[in-house]
């Protein structure tokens, strides 16, 4: 397993908080994919994600929810 600091996180995203929840909710999106089944070592889709995510291939975009007036 491997172990991603903060600093790698935050490379790819504004802060590392901000890293994890993208990062979770990218490896929620990955699991509804269909998975080739016979690769037994497949990597697990959390890290998956945090790799991508410290590369800088996922693009995400922060919505602000508004209150109703």
């Amino acid at each position: 397993m491997r172990v991603f600091t903060p600093d790698e996180i935050s490379s790819g995203s504004a802060n590392k908080y901000l890293g994890v929840l993208v990062a979770a909710k990218y490896a929620r999106v990955l699991n509804e994919f269909p998975r080739d089944r016979s690769a037994t070592r497949e990597k697990k889709l959390t890290t998956r994600a945090m790799e991508e995510l410290s590369r800088g291939e996922v693009a995400y975009k922060i919505i602000t929810k508004q209150r109703p007036e």
